[in-house]
């Protein structure tokens, strides 16, 4: 088997492009997935049925379906109902950037709910009595403790969420962006070289992972710093 490797130098940067497609889908859905978490990880901790029950159902459905469904469910979905296409949010909703951004923004911020949930509730409760033995309020003591502690605590498992995300926006080529993905599936079609048009992309999404790895390394060694054991 011969390798052509020429078209794929020619192509990168229609790969590069692709990259900066990937980043920006990334970023916008790991910020408003994150915003849509924490209230949704505070309602996941709430010990009354009425603020729990609702976080625990999206939760609950959208991490037990697939992102392709949900991807489909907006683009293609939405569509098909006069009163949305009648509707101020249409030009939005008919966008594929948007579409893929929102649908990747709501995916995520089931994940990330969850793992909020679980860093606020292994929270040491000494941190919670300090906290009230100083006087501060019910809203002080969330704002100050145990968000910025849970949130801390949940780095590594977090990296895993954006690792995820980061290989879920493959998905955005489904519905004709462009992305890493969509860069070789057109570099595939064109010039019908998929092995060195894939495995092109698939070194891409390597170097970005290696990226965001060594990312959350370093704020892991920041900001967990002190959880690590002291040496004697």
């Amino acid at each position: 088997m011969i390798f052509d490797y020429t078209v794929i130098w020619d192509s990168l940067p229609l790969y590069f492009g692709g990259v900066l497609v990937t980043l920006k889908l990334l970023a916008i859905a790991l910020f408003f997935g994150l915003l849509l978490a924490i209230p949704l990880g505070l309602m996941r901790t709430s010990r009354s049925l009425w603020v729990n029950g609702p976080a625990w159902l999206y939760t609950y459905v959208i991490r037990g379906t697939p992102m392709l469904v949900q991807l489909f469910l907006v683009y293609y979905g939405l569509a098909q109902f006069e009163a949305v296409r009648n509707s101020v949010l249409w030009p939005y909703l008919s966008n594929a950037t948007f579409c893929a951004c929102l649908a990747f923004a709501i995916n995520t911020s089931a994940y990330s709910a969850e793992i909020l949930a679980g860093s606020l509730k292994a929270t040491p409760h000494g941190e919670i009595e300090a906290a009230k033995a100083m006087g501060m309020s019910r809203a002080k003591l969330y704002r100050r403790i145990l968000l910025p502690s849970a949130l801390r605590r949940a780095l590594p498992q977090y990296s895993n969420e954006v690792i995820m995300m980061l290989h879920t926006t493959s998905l955005a080529s489904i519905v004709t962006l462009i992305d890493i993905t969509g860069a070789a599936r057109t570099v595939s079609s064109q010039y019908y070289l998929p092995f060195e048009a894939f495995i092109t992309a698939g070194l891409f999404y390597l170097c970005l992972t290696f990226i965001l790895v060594r990312l959350f390394k370093l704020a892991e060694r920041r900001w967990l710093a002190y959880l690590a054991p002291r040496r004697s």
